[in-house]
């Protein structure tokens, strides 16, 4: 089963997207792409990190190169979240550049294929209506193709709006 939970900031789509894998079996994997790119960010990764374990999450770090995870054992992963992993695989040298789409699509396919139940987490794009240039107009329009296509391939499409999950397609588990 894939879910693709979006939502704009602060809409509670993360905290939404927690509760539905909640409900799942063990084992339960938390993808996590933040990169860590000063001690303010290395301490919140870690409480992060501490607050996942408590709900029986094994956390792995998958800030680039989403094609190249390999889940320990077949379960359910959340992935926290394509606007991170879009503008790192987008600015990171090491990244996928401006094939960053397809790069993100691939890695989302074979993880899809190595889990029972797979949960992404998005953030909402283009809603405003409003024209952006250079670098965030790019940004945008590679994560807006990253979730259209995922939500043309996901079994479920949930959009948190206040705390409260409308479905698109497809309905809760």
């Amino acid at each position: 089963m894939l879910t693709l939970v979006v939502g704009g900031a602060a809409s509670g789509k993360s905290a939404y997207a927690e509760r539905l894998v909640l409900r799942t079996a063990l084992p339960r994997y938390y993808l996590a792409t933040m990169q860590v790119w000063d001690a303010e960010c290395a301490a919140r990764v870690e409480k992060h990190r501490r607050m996942r374990a408590e709900k029986q999450f094994e956390t792995l770090e998958c800030p680039l190169h989403l094609g190249t995870v390999h889940l320990p054992a077949r379960g359910t992963a959340l992935l926290e979240d394509l606007g991170n992993l879009t503008a790192n695989e987008l600015y990171d040298p090491a990244g996928a550049g401006e094939a960053a789409a397809s790069a993100i699509l691939d890695g989302l396919d074979r993880l899809a294929a190595q889990c029972e139940h797979l949960v992404v987490v998005s953030n909402e794009v283009f809603s405003g209506g409003a024209n952006y240039a250079g670098d965030t107009d790019r940004y945008l329009k590679a994560l807006a193709q990253v979730n259209n296509a995922l939500a043309a391939r996901a079994d479920a499409v949930v959009r948190v709006v206040c705390g409260i999950p409308v479905y698109y397609k497809g309905g809760p588990s």
